[in-house]
């Protein structure tokens, strides 16, 4: 069992710059690949990023792509999603998620908020 913990959400104008962390418990976080998703208010989740487990592959979705950087660090079990030139259309909770075959977990979210 992985248990996720998001933080570093808040309020933050447009143009600004927020970072993510992801802190995981249990000792097979360095085993999992590592995600973020958001969801906007009345839309469905959808995908922002994941990282492999060592790090040395990365994706993004379009929409994030040159503004957001995922990254981890196994030693701290603690993955991080650096957002800069936030948009007002970034607005959404924000998750992680753990993956592995199968076993699939997630955070509770942590509010991201972008003024214009």
């Amino acid at each position: 069992q992985v248990q996720l913990v998001e933080s570093g959400g808040g309020l933050v104008q447009a143009g600004g710059s927020l970072r993510l962390s992801c802190a995981a418990s249990g000792r097979t976080f360095s085993s999992y690949a590592m995600g973020w998703f958001r969801q906007a208010p009345g839309k469905e989740r959808e995908f922002v990023s994941t990282i492999s487990w060592n790090g040395g592959s990365t994706y993004y979705a379009d929409s994030v792509k040159g503004r957001f950087t995922i990254s981890r660090d196994n030693a701290k079990n603690t993955v991080y999603l650096q957002m800069n030139s936030l948009k007002p259309e970034d607005t959404a909770i924000y998750y992680c998620g753990a993956f592995l075959g199968s076993r699939n977990y997630w955070g509770q979210g942590t509010q991201v908020t972008v003024s214009s």
